[in-house]
């Protein structure tokens, strides 16, 4: 049965960028299962989590073997550019995912509206530096641009185009959504190296909002592969 912690846990949403989300639908197993999973291997099996599976939880993690932090599954539901969801579905091994589709839905789209960094230094070739004040003109030459792809794409829709080709004029930075369900393993992998100083910054802050929602219900398996894996 679940208790009340539990139900404001899975209803639990968390605002990502200026309309972007991560949301909870729903989740498999917990830090027992983890370790029954590992257990069974020498046929046993507990019923309650203590001390020792903790422990070995930190073992598991320390020493690589992942296979039973695959076993509980997570499923969440994500609103997030095009060029940020394309950086999440890098991530194949461990995750299925289904997005909405253009080739269906033709309702207008809504776009990302940054706030501007300055591009990198020290000949770095790829990221960004601080986050640059002053920037109205910048603001103004993206919206204005986002927008008139936007018109073109309802003019290419009012025309009798296709949505799966009028869809090709909308910018990378208009918002998609997906149900992304994935084991805990790999929920841990893409925040491991989603949250590093090296990842894009708004990457970064859906890697956070992931790992606050899916915490909660592996804390130690989630600790242990956040320190050792």
């Amino acid at each position: 049965m679940l208790t009340t912690q539990d139900v404001r846990q899975t209803d639990k949403k968390i605002d990502v960028l200026d309309k972007g989300f991560v949301r909870y639908i729903d989740h498999m197993g917990s830090d027992l299962m983890v370790v029954n999973a590992a257990r069974v291997s020498f046929a046993k099996e507990v019923s309650q989590f203590t001390d020792k599976d903790e422990k070995l939880i930190n073992y598991l993690s320390k020493h690589k073997h992942w296979t039973p932090f695959a076993h509980p599954q997570i499923c969440l539901h994500i609103k997030a550019p095009i060029s940020i969801r394309t950086q999440l579905f890098k991530h194949k091994v461990g995750f299925v995912e289904n997005e909405v589709s253009r080739r269906y839905v033709k309702d207008d789209p809504e776009y990302y509206v940054p706030t501007w960094r300055s591009a990198p230094t020290d000949g770095a070739k790829q990221g960004s530096s601080d986050f640059m004040v002053g920037t109205t003109m910048q603001d103004e030459t993206y919206r204005n641009a986002c927008d008139d792809a936007l018109d073109t794409y309802r003019d290419l829709l009012s025309a009798g185009v296709a949505p799966e080709q009028a869809r090709f004029a909308l910018p990378q930075g208009t918002y998609t959504e997906w149900w992304w369900t994935g084991s805990l393993s790999a929920y841990a992998r893409v925040c491991k190296l989603r949250s590093d100083s090296h990842a894009q910054w708004e990457v970064r802050e859906y890697a956070k909002a992931i790992s606050d929602i899916v915490e909660p219900f592996f804390p130690y398996s989630w600790k242990a592969l956040r320190e050792f894996s």
